[in-house]
């Protein structure tokens, strides 16, 4: 794969017009997809690690180990711009930079982490709890201080509003900015009142989190753009999508002995799928390489 730049791609994507939408990719099959649809960048959420690696749900089980294979395996996939989540960045400010740290080195085009203590939930579940203001400027500091690449971007996240109000989370958020975040993000917005308000109060770029039966209203891309957004994660859209259709299938395979004609319509194949990941490539290296 031809060398790529996915941090500075990123950085150019911010300082241009528009709304940047970052998909949930939560393997390489899925950033592929997100990459051949057009795209601009995607985004690896530690829930769907944890959901996808270890079948369990977002309740803080994913360490860094984790969630750096699942990056490196994803940005060797794809020419495109990766966000990763990196939860609570696995400690104090010095674990935060060698967690940064880390996940540059994967190719990745920035992280995401939020003011949660240690073991960290979605922040759509119940039973957060947060650690100081201060505590996590210090640990956006250190995120800034410690990369290589002045594009790589630092996102800072705040679970505030659910203990402390909207207006203590863009306090929260302002602090963050101060101390070198490239981008804010108040998670679990629960009114359209509360999704205007925070990019005109957040003093630098914004991002929205776009969860199906979520806390947040549910908006269209368009939607999230005139609101003055300028990244939007839809973290999981396409791992829900897949697990509704496998639930289907399985359903069907287990009580009719098959899988009905209706479902095979909606479905991919053997020869679809392996051409859609370049199989007559690989034939022709094969060939390529061949001895007599």
């Amino acid at each position: 794969m031809k060398s790529f730049n996915g941090a500075t791609q990123l950085r150019k994507l911010l300082q241009e017009p528009g709304l940047i939408v970052l998909p949930g990719a939560h393997d390489c099959l899925m950033a592929k997809l997100v990459e051949a649809t057009g795209f601009p960048g995607a985004f690896i959420g530690d829930g769907a690690v944890s959901v996808t690696r270890l079948g369990r749900p977002d309740f803080g089980f994913v360490d860094l180990g984790e969630v750096v294979n699942r990056a490196r395996e994803v940005c060797r996939s794809v020419s495109l711009p990766v966000v990763i989540d990196i939860g609570t960045g696995y400690g104090n400010p010095l674990n935060v930079q060698r967690t940064v740290s880390e996940i540059e080195a994967t190719g990745a085009a920035g992280v995401f982490f939020e003011d949660q203590t240690w073991p960290k939930k979605c922040g759509h579940m119940t039973g957060r709890s947060l650690i100081s203001q201060e505590e996590m400027a210090m640990k956006v500091r250190a995120a800034v201080d410690v990369r290589e690449n002045d594009d790589f971007v630092v996102i800072a996240r705040t679970d505030a509003l659910a203990t402390e109000g909207f207006e203590a989370a863009i306090g929260r958020l302002n602090a963050y900015g101060d101390a070198g975040a490239d981008v804010g993000l108040i998670d679990a917005l629960e009114s359209m009142e509360q999704l205007e308000r925070a990019p005109r109060d957040c003093a630098y770029p914004m991002m929205a989190n776009m969860v199906e039966n979520g806390k947040t209203p549910y908006l269209s891309v368009s939607e999230v753009e005139q609101l003055g957004y300028k990244i939007s994660i839809w973290p999981e859209t396409l791992m829900y999508a897949g697990f509704g259709a496998m639930q289907r299938a399985a359903a069907e395979l287990r009580n009719d002995g098959m899988v009905s004609q209706n479902t095979r319509d909606g479905m991919s194949d053997l020869m679809t799928l392996s051409n859609f990941l370049g199989l007559e490539e690989f034939y022709q290296l094969e060939k390529k390489y061949a001895h007599e």
